[in-house]
């Protein structure tokens, strides 16, 4: 392996949140009483390599993306580019139609930020996102009469459901560590013209050690379904293949265009 041409790329900051988020604030009646929200697209999105996910939509990543867990908890994320600030997935500020839109994804500009002293936490927004727009501007507003929206209500609706998915994520993987499953590996891949990417710092369930777990612990996971997430897992990280040819498909439209 060569290290002048080669792109390392670290999945142990995939988790350090909020990822997207660069100014949120608490959503309030008073302060954006007249607040607008706009269609948009995901053009945000489109320089990360890494998003979040949470156990109820493994199932539905698995089949797009490779999916590993990294960061200092631990957690599990979508694969979503070989080099950092590269998604391959998002052209043109549009996500690929036949691939799945993780969660953190479609949430976005809105999210929870916990409230201090306590377990509970606030809805919020990203005031830095363009989308947002006041008084007689296009968009949905986010209150009316004095309280939320349907649009408030239901972006309250998702970053709950959200939450509480979040909370049975760090369980599962809090499981996976009791167990001792979880191993650090590293990716490489190469392109034809000689490129080098390395994926670094993340970590994926080691097949042989869940294949000998005690036969009380594959009961309980099986009655809590985390034994298909496992399998899940494992069988996504046959897609970072995919991902390689996807990488090389990108990098020859480039190329036509460089030279078009």
């Amino acid at each position: 392996m060569t290290t002048s041409n080669a792109s390392t790329t670290d999945a142990s900051a995939a988790t350090e949140l909020p990822l997207f988020y660069r100014s949120p604030a608490v959503l309030h009646s008073e302060a954006h009483a007249d607040w607008r929200l706009e269609d948009g697209d995901v053009a945000f999105a489109a320089d990360t390599a890494y998003v979040p996910i949470v156990v109820g939509e493994i199932a539905d990543a698995s089949h797009s993306y490779p999916v590993v867990f990294a960061g200092d908890a631990q957690l599990p994320v979508a694969i979503l580019g070989l080099s950092e600030g590269e998604n391959l997935f998002v052209d043109q500020a549009t996500w690929d139609r036949d691939h799945y839109v993780p969660a953190y994804v479609r949430r976005y500009p809105f999210g929870f930020v916990s409230i201090p002293g306590s377990d509970r936490f606030a809805l919020a927004v990203d005031t830095a996102s363009g989308r947002f727009g006041r008084g007689d501007s296009p968009g949905r507003p986010l209150f009316e009469n004095g309280g939320p929206s349907e649009l408030t209500r239901e972006a309250l609706k998702f970053c709950e459901a959200y939450q509480a998915e979040f909370e049975h994520t760090k369980a599962f993987v809090g499981a996976l560590q009791e167990n001792g499953l979880l191993v650090e590996r590293r990716a490489d891949a190469r392109l034809a013209d000689g490129r080098h990417y390395a994926l670094n710092g993340f970590r994926v369930v080691d097949a042989e050690r869940f294949r000998t777990l005690d036969e009380a612990v594959v009961v309980e996971w099986h009655r809590k379904g985390w034994l298909s997430l496992v399998n899940l897992h494992l069988a996504s990280l046959g897609r970072l293949s995919a991902l390689m040819e996807r990488k090389v498909t990108r990098a020859g439209l480039a190329e036509d265009a460089g030279t078009g």
